[in-house]
């Protein structure tokens, strides 16, 4: 397979794994938008965390809260917890890598709050413990998962969301996580904001 033969193969994965987890997807994204907007109209925030390209969604999230997405709002109320070199290195070394966040969720964490938890594979202990320490906080939580759903699947109450996509390779999950958050804005601009103009006119 040559150079340009592999390029197409990624591509052809992508758009496969996102057309084969839409059915699956499109509830739990629904659902996710209500509870992130309930939670901001109630005066609450979405703390967000996350491993590796995980972590990078997280912030991805919180900045197109804080700033914007593709329309004029108000700035939103969302932190992300992966950002803070010398709160995650110091929780590391005094405590264990698996509080990093945990700690964090029950600092900043209040009832009304979301957690945003972002793993491809629902096994990463300190995603894990976060989901824990946000229930202790009265918190709801959704998931962006991966896979089988790991033992945050198993963590997960009533009133959460989990968005699942149920393939095995980290980087067709992590491109359908980025596809939801930007759906996560879009219904959060959409809810707060109305329709835009040009599509009530269609």
């Amino acid at each position: 397979m040559n150079l340009t033969e592999r390029v197409t193969q990624n591509f052809n994965a992508s758009i496969e794994t996102k057309r084969n987890s839409l059915v699956h997807l499109v509830e739990p994204i629904v659902n996710a938008s209500k509870v992130i907007i309930s939670s901001f109209l109630e005066g609450g925030k979405i703390l967000s965390c996350g491993n590796g390209g995980s972590a990078a969604d997280a912030q991805h999230f919180s900045s197109e809260m804080l700033n914007r997405f593709e329309r004029e709002r108000i700035a939103l109320p969302a932190i992300a917890l992966t950002t803070d070199t010398s709160t995650l290195t110091s929780i590391s070394n005094d405590y264990d890598f698996d509080e990093i966040f945990a700690k964090q969720v029950r600092a900043l964490g209040q009832s009304g709050d979301v957690l945003l938890a972002i793993t491809t594979s629902g096994s990463s202990e300190n995603v894990n413990a976060a989901v824990e320490a946000a229930h202790e906080r009265d918190m709801l939580v959704v998931a962006l998962n991966g896979r089988d759903g790991g033992r945050l699947g198993s963590l997960l109450g009533p009133q959460d969301v989990e968005i699942r996509v149920p393939v095995e390779s980290t980087a067709r999950i992590q491109e359908v996580h980025l596809l939801v958050i930007h759906c996560l804005c879009d219904l959060v601009d959409q809810q707060l904001l109305g329709e835009e103009a040009e599509d009530r006119e269609t």
